[in-house]
């Protein structure tokens, strides 16, 4: 049984975004390999709790590397630059007490697991004698400008910079480079990941997306759904300007003459959000079709999923939203653009796709998808049963053989 040293910074059970990644990555992992994972303090009592239920807990080994709750703070407010500097810091420091690890126990490889952005490689690649892995790495998506209009200016202002700064940190960044060149193994999380490190380092990597579906037996779509009138549509994510809830809502307003639409939004934002997007649908004459459910937890949502029509999914820059995953688990196919991770793992079995365009041709492709699965639903039962064969492809423990696989060859 191979031995893996892991560095993941997010990682618990119970959550989605990074620490639910991790948590999964490394619980389907230690099923094949032994696991020694170094990772922040933050999660260790929910960490320690879940871990003497597990069968693999003797192949999971944790070592705790905390920070401050300032730190952490930071982390949790996603755009606060501050937080980088301490998480460099936490890096070293992970790099010392892998060292230590070697000392003590037999590792056969290092692997740089999450968070998945590019521009934090961690030092683990300084480690001689030891294959390296890399990834799933994310953050290499450009942010789309033409969906920019209508936008604050300091939200303009934000996307074209990032866009800048990503491409010259792929480029010239001499921590990332080192890493890149030094790694046995690439793994990328989504097309765009793989085509810049192509086209900046020449270097190949294989693309596994971050997150993975469940295989749960409770999470069953209802059976009689598509028999009944009207359509049901799901909408889940925060109210800011990446998810584009404005295209969906104008979307509806699309479907007028479709009585029996509904649309479900679970999600919230600041204040200031959540009053805009409902005064907009006031504005739009749709307030009547849009059902404000708030903030649910995940289990409220699951259960949505199996009792929602379609997911309607209108984020337009991310990696691999769990929330698609979390869809195609709950046999629910799903609308959204042909982008980014989801992009990638949704086919036309279990969903259907737009193009990236602009905002005006995204409403009018998404209404027509809408408009023409009204009155097939036949189209939309066949796509919710061909999730059952995705979610397999999809699972966690189909990722977790294909990465042990992986490892063997690095040996």
């Amino acid at each position: 049984m191979l031995s893996i040293l892991i560095n993941a910074y997010a990682c618990s059970p119970g959550m989605g975004s990074e620490p639910g990644m991790a948590w999964n990555w490394c619980v389907n992992l230690a099923k094949y390999c032994e696991l020694h994972i170094i990772t922040e303090g933050e999660f260790k009592d929910k960490i320690e709790a879940v871990l003497s239920t597990l069968p693999q807990k003797e192949n999971m080994h944790f070592y705790y590397n905390p920070v401050s709750e300032e730190i952490r703070k930071m982390c949790w407010n996603q755009g606060d630059w501050r937080f980088y500097k301490h998480y460099k810091e936490w890096q070293w420091r992970t790099y010392e007490m892998a060292l230590e690890i070697i000392q003590s126990q037999h590792i056969d490889l290092l692997h740089q697991l999450n968070m998945i952005g590019f521009r934090e490689p961690g030092y683990l690649w300084k480690i001689e004698g030891k294959p390296f892995v890399w990834g799933p790495i994310g953050g290499l998506k450009q942010f789309p400008e033409s969906y920019l209009k209508g936008a604050g200016l300091k939200m303009k202002i934000f996307s074209k910079l990032k866009n800048k700064i990503n491409k010259y940190q792929i480029k010239h960044d001499k921590r990332v480079n080192r890493a890149l060149h030094k790694a046995s193994l690439l793994i990328s999380s989504i097309p765009d990941s793989y085509n810049a490190i192509k086209k900046y380092h020449l270097l190949e990597s294989i693309i596994i997306p971050e997150t993975g579906c469940y295989l749960e037996e409770s999470l069953k779509a209802d059976s009689e759904k598509y028999k009944r009138n009207g359509l049901k549509l799901l909408w889940v994510g925060k109210f800011d300007f990446r998810k584009q809830l404005e295209i969906a809502l104008q979307t509806i307003a699309q479907l007028k003459d479709l009585k029996d639409v509904e649309l479900s939004i679970c999600g919230t934002g600041s204040e200031q959000q959540v009053n805009h997007y409902k005064q907009m649908a006031i504005n739009l004459g749709i307030e009547t079709k849009v059902i404000w459910h708030g903030s649910l937890v995940n289990s409220q949502i699951l259960e949505m999923m199996c009792k929602a029509d379609l997911f309607f999914f209108t984020s337009i820059s991310e990696d691999t939203s769990t929330v698609v995953l979390e869809a195609i688990s709950c046999q629910l196919p799903v609308l959204c653009f042909n982008a980014c991770g989801f992009g990638y793992v949704i086919n036309n079995k279990v969903g259907i796709k737009v193009p990236l365009k602009n905002p005006k041709q995204s409403v009018c492709d998404f209404a027509e998808k809408i408009d023409y699965l009204y009155y097939h639903k036949d189209m939309l039962q066949t796509l919710s049963m061909n999730c059952k064969d995705r979610q397999k492809e999809l699972s966690w423990d189909s990722k977790a053989l294909q990465m042990v696989e992986l490892y063997e060859r690095c040996k």
